[in-house]
C-alpha cells in the first residue's frame, strides 16, 4: 500500500515539473490532481516541500506572481531525474486506491509500456475486490447493508468497464475513450402551465 506521503511528492514532482509554482497555487493544484476530496492543509504540503528540498529534488526562487514579488518552488535537475524515476514504476504501489488517481494524471508523462501495466494491474486488482465483494454479497443481514454491497459492486464493474477501454485504446494505439457524445438537452417543463392544464379525464 503506498504512503500518502510517497503519493502527495510525486504529485508536487509531477506539477513542478511543468513549471515553478508558489505555495498557494501548488495546494490548490495538489486538490485537484489528487482527487482527495477535501482540501490538502499547508501542514500536509509544507512539510513535503522542506523534505523535498532537503533531499536537493525542489529549490526555492524569488518570482514576480501577479505584481508581487513571492517564493516560488522549482524542480532542480535532481527532481527531474527523481521524477522520471517514480514515473516509470509500473508496480503494485501504482494500482492502488490512494496512488491509482495520481498516476492516471501523469500519463501523458508516462511510458506506454508502463500505462499499460498500470491499467491492467489496476484491472487485476479490481476484479479480485469484485470477486470478494459478490462472495460477501450474501451475508448481508439487513436491507440497507445488501444496498451497500450492490453499490460498491456496481461501482466496481463500472470501473473495470471504464479501464475496459483505456486498455482497449493504448493496445490499438489511439486517443483514450473520454470524449463521450454529450448528454441530450431534456426541455425544461414549465411547471406553471403545468398546473394549469386539466389533469386526464378532467372537465375543460
Amino acid at each position: 500500500m503506498p504512503r500518502r506521503g510517497s503519493t502527495l511528492e510525486l504529485a508536487v514532482l509531477g506539477l513542478l515539473l511543468e513549471s515553478p509554482l508558489h505555495g498557494y497555487e501548488l495546494r490548490k493544484r495538489l486538490t485537484l490532481i489528487l482527487g482527495w476530496g477535501r482540501l490538502l492543509s499547508y501542514g500536509s504540503v509544507y512539510p513535503t516541500l522542506r523534505k523535498m528540498q532537503r533531499a536537493g529534488l525542489v529549490a526555492e526562487e524569488q518570482a514576480v506572481v501577479g505584481r508581487r514579488q513571492r517564493i516560488v518552488y522549482a524542480l532542480t535537475e535532481a527532481g527531474t531525474a527523481h521524477f522520471g524515476e517514480r514515473v516509470a514504476d509500473g508496480g503494485p504501489a501504482s494500482w492502488e486506491d490512494d496512488a491509482f488517481t495520481l498516476r492516471l494524471a501523469l500519463f501523458s508523462r508516462t511510458d506506454t509500456a508502463v500505462r499499460l501495466r498500470i491499467l491492467q494491474g489496476r484491472r487485476t486488482r479490481l476484479e479480485e475486490r469484485l470477486e470478494r465483494l459478490r462472495a460477501a454479497q450474501g451475508m448481508a443481514g439487513d436491507t440497507w447493508v445488501a444496498e451497500v454491497w450492490d453499490h460498491s459492486i456496481d461501482s466496481v464493474e463500472r470501473e473495470l468497464s471504464w479501464l475496459g477501454g483505456l486498455i482497449t485504446a493504448e493496445h490499438s494505439g489511439t486517443a483514450p475513450p473520454h470524449t463521450r457524445p454529450p448528454a441530450r438537452a431534456v426541455p425544461a417543463v414549465d411547471h406553471r402551465q403545468e398546473a394549469t392544464k386539466p389533469s386526464a379525464g378532467g372537465h375543460q
